[in-house]
């Protein structure tokens, strides 16, 4: 079987990723996580983004922020 290609994008979408460092290939993956998506929209839905991760988050995703997140283009 034939892998799906009609779905990826053109090759100079991805070449950041050639000098990304290994903590912005982990975050390229994990805001992809279907399961990651869910438990951010659910802090979201919460209404206070600016509070401490809470801790079951924060093992499940091995994640600590000392400040809020943004998306960023290296």
């Amino acid at each position: 079987m034939r892998p799906d290609t009609s779905r990826w994008r053109a090759d100079s979408a991805y070449e950041i990723i050639d000098h990304a460092g290994v903590d912005h290939l982990a975050w390229e993956c994990l805001r992809r996580n279907k399961d990651y998506q869910k438990d951010y929209a659910t802090l979201r839905r919460s209404g206070d983004l600016a509070a401490p991760l809470p801790e079951a988050l924060e093992h499940r995703w091995g994640l600590r922020f000392c400040s809020k997140a943004t998306p960023s283009r290296w």
